[in-house]
């Protein structure tokens, strides 16, 4: 009677798809190696816009009683000793974002913190100081060097327990793709120039989990159609697995993305940059496992996955079938 309940109310993709995603091996492959050097490049030249965690500054948002006056409030700062402030909107029209370099001496940074509170609170009265983030340069060589570390040994610890649960051409397989969604994401934000700082770490550390999650999914699958079908070519054992856990990759991705949108939307300057690092990174996580972690295993694995598994010989035309014993 409720047998409908137990049944979902629509697919992302058909049951029992056949799609030869393997056709496109090669140019998925190629695509991917080219958006990577590109991203590699563009991170080198022009480079990421560091944020303040990486660069070292300080930043004050604050928020006038009314639209804000760009031209007083940057002829106001110009004149005070402290360097070149410099003054955006941050978001709405009375809220500013002042900016500066960190004082080459740190016991010099609540100085110029102080400068920069008052003079914006005489230049514009009524002004409401929102928050202050000062790092000083020493500090942010140590987190920039951390946030680098902890992206190695994730995408170290992903190969020792890929490689440890499966054989080694899964583990090669999965780390690479997992280092060339890395280099993709980084290009993003070279390309957009959203700051890059711990927040952009973490969610490139966030990337890294899901895209070896997924791939791990995927691999069991192979892993399981190996020993089911012993037979069955490398090539199409690949296209057969990944269409039947289609339908789980889809459906996890798209319930991130529906996760992550709204904050991109929504979540205000803060966190637009997590977010739109997250829906970047979660659309090239699940075309990566389908296009690049499957060629790759397919080109490692052809003729090694197969082991104490001998196909059916097929004897030559005009010959008699060799008789046992």
């Amino acid at each position: 009677m409720f047998g409908f309940l137990a049944r979902p109310l629509f697919r992302l993709v058909p049951d029992n798809t056949k799609i030869q995603f393997m056709r496109g091996r090669i140019a998925g492959l190629v695509v991917s190696a080219v958006l990577s050097s590109a991203s590699v490049i563009l991170a080198i030249t022009p480079g990421l816009e560091k944020g303040i965690d990486f660069k070292g500054g300080i930043t004050m948002e604050v928020r006038t009683p009314g639209p804000a006056d760009l031209p007083a409030v940057r002829a106001g700062l110009g004149r005070l000793p402290v360097g070149d402030v410099g003054v955006q909107q941050f978001g709405d029209a009375s809220t500013l974002l002042l900016s500066m370099a960190a004082p080459e001496r740190e016991d010099q940074t609540q100085a110029a913190v102080s400068a920069v509170r008052t003079a914006i609170e005489q230049i514009v009265p009524g002004v409401r100081i929102l928050r202050v983030e000062a790092v000083g340069n020493r500090v942010s060589d140590e987190l920039f060097r951390g946030g680098m570390i902890a992206l190695a040994i994730s995408l170290g610890a992903m190969l020792l327990y890929i490689w440890f649960r499966f054989e080694w051409q899964f583990g090669i397989g999965a780390v690479v793709t997992l280092i060339l969604d890395t280099t993709k994401v980084v290009g993003f934000l070279a390309v957009t120039r959203i700051d890059f700082s711990l927040t952009t770490v973490a969610a490139i550390l966030t990337i890294v989990g899901f895209s070896a999650n997924d791939k791990v999914v995927v691999y069991d699958r192979m892993r399981e159609n190996l020993r089911k079908f012993k037979t069955m070519p490398l090539r199409e054992l690949i296209d057969r697995s990944i269409n039947e856990t289609l339908n789980r990759t889809l459906g996890t991705s798209m319930t991130l993305l529906l996760a992550a949108l709204p904050l991109a939307l929504f979540g205000g300057d803060t966190l637009a940059g997590f977010a739109w690092t997250m829906l970047f990174g979660i659309v090239v996580s699940a075309s990566s496992s389908i296009f690049i972690a499957a060629p790759i295993l397919l080109f490692l694995g052809d003729n090694r996955l197969r082991r104490g598994t001998d196909a059916p010989v097929v004897p030559k035309p005009g010959t008699a079938p060799a008789r046992p014993g």
